[in-house]
């Protein structure tokens, strides 16, 4: 086949989703079939992947597909116990005291909490577990999505205690191969390894700091009442100031700690600084915004998810701290399962898996039920049962209410996780091609030339676009990065570091990230409003991110600090 068209192929997919969901408005529900038969369909006659290997990247991308139900489904059950037991409504009644603008709201609790729990958890947690605590306080399901997405963007790479770095970095590029070079040179793979980490933070950082004035004025324009750009921005000097007090202990923590804490510690100081500036409405406008009347809000922007502040009758109130204890302690088992050895060990111990599928070799698939988020998720449930004292029909109600609402996402996330293993295993094939993603990103690297550093933040955007994760783009393009800036005589790490932030803000417009979140708030169906939006944000991350990368590499003259490599 004509090698020019092969990347116009490997393209399709991606083309074909954001054309049925985007451009189409199509339920992912219907489009992703079509994506997934067109997928499988080009890698067994354009890529000449086996059929063999097609079906169990299938099979592989199953077993990942229960793994995010099970996320899933954790976080619609500890809303829907909360909302029984009379939690919600302590923390809604909680809020009043704090402010009453739901753009500190979305400050607060979708960026600096949802910042917490993507440092301690990741696997699109922060979306799972903030986007219904938003509809629950008041939001329009589909503004919680939105904004619950994009929480996915400055925290990632430092998620679930530096996964994307430790792993997926680490995994990605030819660690033997550099720490020959490096020993030569007097160096080591720890000292390359922290300065990737430290330029990730810095980057990160700098782009990070405008992402809560960017939340809140996305919400505005789109929820609000007179859709006007304004009612953002007159928050503008207390959105930067909540992101200063996030950014600056993050970048230290990068550069100092390296990436297992970063995207914690900085959610931490900033809650704690934040929260009681808000309180005393340090920087907060005089004018307090909200969202139109729920009874005028357009059919798109709501979901099956209900919160009904009077469900709960015949029990003394809840108080407002009682209220936040089970995501207090959702948080701390996270971090503990995490960084705890013992604890990480007995956790990890029950796996359910599949080594080499179908005989293909590297195409496996395992389950933790009790290390994934959702087992956590479920610990905290069966805790919160017993502190609110919660009767059997409140959790019988619960139970069978989140199991409704997960079956919908199911369907459709059997065809998108599928569809990306077989995108990603594709480097095993007949034809001795490399994989469709390393194929699309090669295209750009060879169209671009030496600006290709402004195109690095896109590529590992699309690789987190393709697999829904920083990790696995990490993990796919880190040693094509690395290669690239090689040829161009560029610093190694640095355009290392741009790939884990540009696939960061990949996370914002994942598609399976997208049908995740909006399952938890009864969403299925407008994926594609969804991405619309998210859209804009990921646009700025990218962009932002690769102008500095050609203001380092070409203005300042950047290269690998310890003038190793290249």
């Amino acid at each position: 086949m004509d090698s020019t068209l092969l990347p116009l192929l490997a393209f399709l997919p991606l083309v074909l989703a954001g054309v049925l969901l985007i451009g189409f408005r199509m339920a992912a529900k219907v489009a992703m079939p079509i994506v997934f038969i067109v997928t499988a369909l080009i890698a067994l006659f354009a890529w000449e992947m086996s059929f063999s290997r097609v079906v169990a990247s299938t099979l592989q991308g199953l077993i990942l597909t229960v793994s995010i139900l099970w996320i899933i489904f954790g976080a619609i059950l500890l809303l829907n116990t909360l909302k029984h037991s009379g939690g919600i409504k302590a923390i809604r009644n909680g809020f009043s005291g704090i402010s009453p603008d739901r753009r500190v709201q979305a400050i607060i609790v979708a960026w600096l909490f949802g910042c917490f729990i993507e440092g301690a958890s990741g696997f699109g947690t922060p979306a799972a577990v903030a986007a219904p605590l938003m509809v629950a306080l008041g939001f329009p399901a589909l503004a919680a999505v939105v904004v619950g997405m994009m929480i996915q963007s400055t925290p990632v790479s430092f998620g679930a205690v530096g996964t994307p770095i430790v792993v997926g970095v680490s995994g990605g590029i030819n660690q033997a191969g550099i720490s020959e070079q490096l020993t030569a040179g007097g160096h080591t793979w720890l000292e390359y390894f922290r300065l990737i980490a430290a330029e990730v933070a810095i980057v990160h950082g700098i782009v990070g700091i405008l992402m809560p004035l960017i939340l809140v004025l996305i919400m505005v324009r789109f929820f609000g009442a007179n859709r006007s750009w304004k009612e953002g921005l007159s928050i503008a000097p207390f959105a930067i100031f909540a992101g200063i007090c996030f950014v600056v202990p993050y970048m230290l923590a990068g550069v100092l700690l390296g990436p297992e804490f970063p995207s914690m510690i900085g959610a931490m100081v900033g809650l704690a600084i934040v929260v009681p500036a808000a309180r005393k409405g340090f920087l907060i406008p005089q004018d307090i915004w909200d969202f139109p009347e729920s009874t005028s809000w357009p059919d798109e922007w709501i979901g099956k998810l209900e919160i009904k502040m009077d469900e709960v009758v015949g029990k003394a109130p809840i108080s407002t701290f009682m209220g936040w204890v089970p995501y207090v302690l959702l948080a701390v088992l996270l971090v503990i399962s995490r960084t705890v050895e013992p604890v990480k060990s007995a956790l990890t111990s029950l796996s359910v898996g599949w080594s080499n599928i179908l005989g293909e070799a590297g195409v496996s698939g395992s389950i933790e039920p009790l290390y994934l988020p959702g087992g956590i998720l479920l610990i905290v449930v069966l805790l919160t049962i017993g502190l609110h004292r919660m009767r059997a029909g409140e959790v019988k109600a619960a139970f069978g209410e989140s199991t409704k609402t997960i079956l919908g996402a199911g369907f459709v996330l059997i065809f998108t996780i599928p569809m990306v293993r077989i995108l990603i295993n594709s480097g095993i094939n007949a034809a001795d091609l490399v994989s469709m993603p390393v194929a699309m990103a090669q295209a750009v690297a060879d169209s671009v030339g030496s600006i290709y550093p402004f195109f690095a933040p896109a590529v590992g955007g699309l690789g987190a676009f393709i697999a829904g994760s920083n990790t696995v783009s990490n993990l796919m393009l880190s040693d094509f990065q690395f290669n690239v800036a090689q040829q161009l005589g560029l610093s190694t790490a640095m355009m290392v570091a741009l790939q884990a932030v540009g696939a960061a803000a990949g996370n914002m417009i994942a598609i399976h990230n997208v049908v995740a979140a909006s399952a938890t708030v009864g969403l299925l169906g407008r994926e594609g409003t969804t991405l619309r939006k998210t859209i804009l944000p990921t646009l700025y991350y990218v962009i932002f991110t690769g102008i500095i990368a050609l203001i380092a590499f070409y203005g300042f003259g950047i290269s690998d600090a310890l003038m190793w490599i290249g």
